[in-house]
């Protein structure tokens, strides 16, 4: 059986790991180097980057910021923001990424899943998906894009499913609606992409504490992303590990 990951989540604006409620990364939550050290050494299973200003201000990533945290870790790196072309998917596999995550330019691109699925591999391209629940009330959900900013109006479960036809090797489901809030992800959403989809899906926006992490598992997803609860030391690794594995969930405790 596989096991189900945890991942945590830095979320950078200049320069600092940053936090908010829907995507207004208004607080500080420390340095993002000195985050990805804790995180590698208390049992986290691979660790997620995102510059999440980089597609709305037109930029590029913040590579040497990134380096330093890669330097940090022996566990999975995935990397996501500004990414627009494969030399930038490669500049940030060369610079100790694992996998890149692409949101922004996929959508104004579908072709860059594709390409960078042959040029890297598909274990190595992760689509993020912003989705929020449709404006005018009627069922589903809608992608946006540029840090949650602009709605293309996009089914987001079609869009899962579409990325993964060109070539997406995880999906990531970045619940608008829930980020920040600690309510709980969006059981509804990771259950209509889980059945839709035959790659991992990972839950996000809205663990407030371990249960909602259960619960995401229970609906589908294969791994849960997180950032609150780990970065205010709510909660440990070692103690969300232990309970989901007292609930029949196979996790990797080989760290303690």
């Amino acid at each position: 059986m596989l096991t189900k990951r945890i991942i945590p989540c830095l979320d950078v604006k200049n320069g600092r790991n940053v936090r908010g409620t829907r995507f207004s990364a208004d607080r500080d939550a420390g340095d993002p180097v000195e985050l990805a050290a804790y995180y590698n050494s208390s049992g986290a299973d691979e660790l997620v980057f995102y510059d999440i200003t980089a597609s709305a201000e037109h930029r590029d990533i913040m590579q040497s910021l990134m380096k330093e945290v890669a330097d940090q870790i022996f566990i999975p790196l995935t990397v996501g923001g500004g990414i627009r072309n494969t030399e930038d998917m490669y500049s940030m596999l060369r610079s100790g990424a694992d996998k890149v995550s692409i949101n922004t330019a996929a959508l104004e691109n579908p072709d860059l899943i594709s390409s960078g699925a042959r040029r890297f591999g598909s274990q190595c391209i992760v689509l993020s998906i912003d989705a929020k629940r449709r404006v005018d009330g009627s069922s589903g959900w809608e992608v946006w894009t540029h840090g949650g900013r602009k709605n293309t109006g996009r089914d987001a479960i079609d869009w899962a499913v579409q990325g993964v036809n060109l070539g997406a090797g995880e999906i990531v489901m970045n619940s608008i609606d829930g980020d920040g809030t600690l309510d709980g992800y969006d059981l509804d959403q990771l259950q209509a992409v889980s059945r839709m989809v035959d790659v991992p899906v990972i839950a996000s926006g809205g663990a407030g504490n371990l249960a909602h992490l259960s619960d995401a598992l229970d609906s589908g997803a294969h791994a849960v992303l997180a950032a609150s609860i780990f970065h205010y030391s709510k909660y440990s690794i070692e103690e969300a590990k232990l309970y989901l594995r007292d609930r029949g969930n196979e996790v990797r405790m080989d760290y303690i």
